[in-house]
C-alpha cells in the first residue's frame, strides 16, 4: 500500500476515534440539576456540525419514577419559554420538562417544520404575505418540494436520543417519554406519530398545527407520504401510537396568532387550524377503517382557547397528569 495513503488512513481513523470519545464524554458530562437549566447535544446525521440547546426543568420533588415530558416549540424555537411554561406542571406533578430548541441558522424551515423529509426548498419565490393577517401564500406550481428519501437525516431520531441522554443524566427509570408541541411543534407531533411509530415517545399531545402530513400515499410530501417509503404495515404500527390531537376551539377563521400557510394543497385540509385538525384526525379515522386496523388517534377540542402556547399548555398538563 502507498506509504502515503497508509498515512493519511490512520490520521483519518485516529481522528475518528478521537472525536467518538469526544461525543462519548460530551454525553457524560450531561448534568441535569434542579431547577432550570440547560444543557447541549450535538446534531443528529447531516447535522452533525450543529447543536441542539436543551432547556429543562427538574422539580424539587423530583425522583427515579417522575415522569418526563419533552416540549416541542413553535417556529421561535424558543425552548426556554416553552419550559417555563411548564414549571408550575413540573413543580405540582413532578415532572422531568425537556426542550429542545433548534437554531433556525441551522435548522431552517424545511429541517425543523417538516423534520428534514423534504430538501431543495427555494422560498425565495412563490411566497406572499398578505398585509394586516398571520396568512402566508404558498404558490405550489413554484415552490417544489423534494423528498429527503436519507430517513437517518429527520430530525425525528433526536427526540428518542434526547431522552435517554436525560435519563441517564437525571438517573431517570421511565422507559417513556410523554410530548406536547404547540404550533409548529404541533406539526412536528403529528408527523413523529406517523411516521415513527416505533420511538419511545408514549402520549403524544400535537397542539394547533397548521397544516398537516395525510397518511396518503398519493399525495406528495409535505402534505402527504408519497415516496417517503412508508406502507400500510407503517400505517398500522402509526395508528396504534397514543396520539392526541389537542385543538384550540378558538384557533378558528378569527385567530390572527402566529402565521399561517395558504395553498392549494393545504386549504383542501381548511382554511385555518381547527378545521385542519378535524379534517386530519376524519381522514386518519378513515383510512385506519380501510386498512381494517386499530386505532388510538383521539380528537380533544380545548373550550375557550386560541392559538396560545402557554394557556394549551396549562390544558395540557390537566389533560396528561390532573388525574
Amino acid at each position: 500500500m502507498n506509504f502515503k495513503l497508509l498515512t493519511f488512513i490512520t490520521i483519518a481513523c485516529i481522528g475518528f476515534i478521537n472525536y467518538s470519545f469526544a461525543q462519548k464524554d460530551a454525553l457524560e458530562t450531561v448534568k441535569i440539576n434542579e431547577g432550570s437549566g440547560f444543557f447541549q447535544i450535538n446534531g443528529g446525521i447531516g447535522h452533525k456540525n450543529d447543536s441542539i440547546t436543551v432547556y429543562y426543568h427538574k422539580p424539587k420533588n423530583f425522583t427515579s419514577k417522575s415522569k418526563v415530558l419533552m416540549v416541542i416549540p413553535g417556529s421561535g424555537r424558543n425552548g426556554d419559554d416553552y419550559r417555563d411554561s411548564w414549571i408550575e406542571a413540573s413543580e405540582k406533578h413532578s415532572v422531568l420538562i425537556l426542550s429542545p430548541s433548534y437554531a433556525e441558522k441551522d435548522y431552517p424551515f424545511w429541517d425543523y417544520h417538516l423534520g428534514g423529509m423534504v430538501k431543495e426548498i427555494d422560498l425565495r419565490k412563490g411566497v406572499t404575505f398578505k398585509k394586516n393577517s398571520n396568512q402566508v401564500f404558498i404558490d405550489e406550481d413554484i415552490v417544489e418540494f423534494k423528498p429527503n428519501a436519507d430517513s437517518n437525516q429527520w430530525i425525528y431520531h433526536d427526540f428518542d436520543r434526547i431522552f435517554m441522554i436525560a435519563k441517564k443524566a437525571a438517573k431517570s427509570k421511565q422507559r417513556k417519554y410523554d410530548m406536547f408541541g404547540h404550533s409548529a411543534g404541533g406539526q412536528i407531533l403529528h408527523r413523529y406519530a406517523l411516521i415513527y411509530p416505533n420511538s419511545k415517545a408514549n402520549r403524544i399531545l400535537a397542539s394547533n398545527a397548521g397544516s398537516y402530513t395525510l397518511p396518503n400515499a398519493n399525495t406528495a410530501m409535505p402534505f402527504g407520504l408519497k415516496n417517503t417509503g412508508i406502507n400500510n404495515k407503517d400505517l398500522k404500527k402509526s395508528f396504534k401510537k397514543n396520539l392526541i390531537l389537542f385543538l384550540g376551539e378558538l384557533d378558528n377563521a378569527d385567530e390572527k396568532g402566529g402565521k399561517l400557510l395558504r395553498s392549494k394543497t393545504t386549504d383542501k385540509q381548511g382554511t385555518h387550524r381547527l378545521a385542519r385538525g378535524t379534517y386530519f384526525y376524519k381522514n386518519s379515522t378513515e383510512t385506519a377503517k380501510i386498512l381494517k386496523t386499530k386505532f388510538n388517534w383521539k380528537l380533544k377540542i380545548i373550550s375557550g382557547i386560541g392559538h396560545n402556547q402557554r394557556k394549551m399548555a396549562k390544558a395540557a398538563a390537566i389533560y396528561l397528569y390532573g388525574n
